[in-house]
């Protein structure tokens, strides 16, 4: 029977490019639509841009453009990425859509006819210098649960707490690097508790989560009263105005869901489709419309598990069949990390290399599980070089040849059954995909092309080519091996739809069902081999990631002092300092090098174990953070150096300590001693600002 399937990916903020740990989201959504789409399945493939909120509004100030113009240029960008990476939407949308606009309008009528809204005072940081509110992602701090540093506004990402920004110590303002006041303001919140027995059953079914997912949520969450979910952000906002709230605006994280349902909507118009007949409304919406399959990080299991169902049992509308969460991207076994060039744009990395070879690693990787994905670079070329190239290409290159002037046999040759077990292994294969274990589905067919190997290493083509007697069995043999090929191109094309289109043109056939791989083809041309995958050079895969160190926000490389400031080591006064030799001249071209950055002091400590040192964390905006040693202990204490603004040579190479590795040089003047100034810019100077 054909399934009638919605998909969605995790909407992309519209506040930055799309790096490899955002693809590996897209890449496994799109593996399981294509997988779909060949099994004859209707599925609609949907995502968005994620448009609003007080990041994108301040980035568009920053760079003197309207919020309007900021969106277009980053969601063509987003698309271009994504084309390049072969995920394939069916529509991709924007939350600043009118759609979007008329579905927030009426989702919000019914949360208040259900006397779901409730009006509070809250008392919330704001960034003073900004001049905004902050939202919880825009707050930094120190869990006041398990009392991990450098933990978000809204949950702890060490020990899973959720709280408010204002329970956070010692927060800073991700916006300036400033410290925040707390200031009121009127907001608008919706009563989830009252479905606290719905989202219980919900969650807890067995059907619509990963089993660590619903136990996660029970733990963490159920066990308690839910707190109210504030969905409003007084102005100055970029967002969608409240229209019976003046002043207010619709929290991001309550119209970017509905940016699901929005993107459906648009999709309808253009294709004839009834949106009701897609995601229903009413008393039997969940007997009706197609499946609902929500993909998504881990990151953002709260608002897809309990926030997003609880709005539509609420509003009425069919409730999903299953949220898929994925893991983290790491990558040589860590997080991924500017400072080291691993944190890779997508962009960067198809200057050097194949998509190809990501979409395979990936799915070589992925399972239904929320299991962390990591990257090993060596292992990544390797088991491209060994599975793709060695392994399938190799099929068709060692055979096509020889058999261009013919075409294939007129009848399928005897192979020993060959094909006919590849072809019965193919409802494994699909069940692998369709349960999202692509680890087996990947293991599955690598097993398939070694028996394939072993055949034309048996048989050896290249061999009978020198004896004209054995054309006729030169030709069974590449007919057999080219069919063996073909149905793993059957198999990995959901992974490889490029593959699937080469292999589809090399034997005028082209790969368009499942059952593809079910019948070999006999008789038919074939054409010239034409370059399918090349083997992955690790020369590339350095530059690539040299690429990206330079690429990191704030400048080339992420540096690290020499434990010291600029100025020069203590001196008895002037004349020991004027006694001192001058050190080699440098060319204009050599001190262009030196890219020196305004940075906010955010916290500064004593170092017991140096006489000279203090450890500072200096902020250049953003999430742009850097441990310095700096030699001013004794000099300025350390608490009166919070919240000031330094210089910071920011483009040092990382030097190693005993007290850590240190990420910059903080810039100072003066003969030594306790006569050491830090050098300080303009009061209106912005963290992260380059100084000329």
């Amino acid at each position: 029977m054909t399934r009638k399937i919605l998909v969605t990916a995790a909407l992309p903020y519209a506040n930055g490019h799309i790096h490899l740990g955002h693809l590996v989201e897209y890449i496994q959504t799109d593996i399981w639509v294509r997988f779909q789409k060949l099994r004859g399945n209707l599925c609609a493939f949907l995502c968005a841009d994620d448009t609003h909120g007080t990041a994108i509004m301040m980035r568009a100030r920053q760079e003197g453009r309207s919020e309007d113009a900021l969106i277009a240029d980053m969601r063509d960008a987003h698309l271009r990425d994504f084309t390049r990476f072969d995920v394939a939407f069916d529509n991709y949308g924007s939350t600043n859509s009118p759609e979007n606009l008329a579905l927030c309008g009426e989702i919000w009528s019914s949360l208040r006819h259900a006397g779901l809204v409730v009006e509070e005072d809250v008392t919330q940081l704001f960034d003073v210098e900004a001049g905004t509110f902050l939202a919880d992602r825009f707050v930094k701090g120190i869990c006041p649960k398990c009392g991990s540093a450098d933990q978000y506004g809204d949950n702890c990402d060490k020990c899973g707490a959720t709280y408010s920004p204002s329970d956070l110590k010692n927060p800073v303002s991700t916006l300036s690097g400033s410290i925040p006041e707390l200031r009121s303001a009127k907001h608008l919140f919706v009563r989830i508790e009252t479905l606290h027995d719905f989202l219980n059953e919900w969650t807890q079914d067995g059907e619509h989560l990963q089993p660590e997912v619903a136990n996660y949520l029970k733990g963490h969450f159920l066990q308690d009263p839910l707190r109210d979910w504030d969905v409003s952000r007084p102005a100055p906002y970029f967002g969608f105005p409240i229209p019976d709230s003046p002043g207010n605006y619709w929290y991001v994280w309550f119209d970017a869901p509905i940016g699901y349902m929005a993107s459906l909507a648009e999709w309808c118009q253009r294709h004839g489709e009834s949106f009701d007949d897609w995601w229903p409304r009413g008393a039997d919406a969940e007997t009706r419309g197609a499946e609902i399959h929500h993909f998504i990080g881990k990151d953002i299991t709260y608002f897809h598990t309990l926030f997003w169902p609880a709005m539509l049992k609420a509003a009425g509308f069919k409730l999903p069949r299953q949220v898929h969460i994925h893991g983290f991207l790491t990558v040589d076994g860590e997080k991924m990390s500017k400072s080291k060039g691993t944190f890779v744009r997508a962009s960067t990395y198809v200057k050097h290399l194949d998509p190809a070879f990501l979409r395979y690693f990936y799915a070589s990787k992925l399972s239904a599980k929320l299991d962390d994905l990591d990257m090993n670079l060596d292992e990544f070329a390797d088991k491209v070089n060994s599975d793709l190239v060695g392994k399938v290409v190799n099929l068709a290159s060692r055979s096509a040849r020889f058999v261009q002037p013919t075409g294939l046999s007129p009848i399928y040759p005897e192979d020993g059954g060959l094909f006919a077990q590849a072809a019965a292994e193919g409802e494994a294969i699909a069940s692998a995909y369709d349960h999202l274990d692509y680890n087996t589905a990947m293991r599955l067919v690598m097993g398939l092309a070694d028996r394939a190997n072993k055949y034309i290493d048996e048989q050896a083509p290249w061999t009978l080519k020198k004896d004209p007697s054995q054309a006729g069995r030169l030709r069974d043999i590449c007919t057999v091996t080219l069919n063996l090929f073909r149905q793993l191109a059957v198999y990995l094309a959901p992974v490889l739809p490029r593959l699937a289109e080469q292999a589809g043109e090399l034997l005028h056939s082209p790969i368009r069902h499942w059952s593809d791989a079910q019948t070999p083809l006999a008789g038919t041309p074939v054409g010239e081999f034409q370059h399918m995958l090349k083997r992955v050079d690790k020369a590339q895969v350095l530059k690539m990631i040299e690429e990206s160190r330079e690429e990191a926000p704030g400048q080339a490389t992420l540096a690290s002092a020499p434990g010291a400031t600029t100025s020069p080591p203590a001196t008895d006064g002037p004349e020991a300092l004027a006694a001192e030799p001058l050190a080699a001249t440098c060319t204009f071209d050599d001190f262009a090098k030196v890219d020196m950055r305004v940075a906010r002091v955010v916290a500064a400590e004593d170092l017991a174990e140096s006489n000279k040192l203090l450890r500072l964390t200096l902020s250049l905006g953003g999430d742009d953070r850097r441990n310095v040693f700096a030699g001013i202990k004794g000099v300025y204490e350390p608490a009166s150096l919070v919240g000031r603004l330094v210089i910071l040579c920011a483009n040092l190479a990382p030097r190693k300590m005993k007290f850590g590795v240190s990420e910059g040089m903080v810039l100072a003047a003066g003969p030594g001693g306790k006569d050491i100034f830090i050098l300080a810019p303009d009061s209106g100077a912005v963290p992260g600002q380059r100084v000329h």
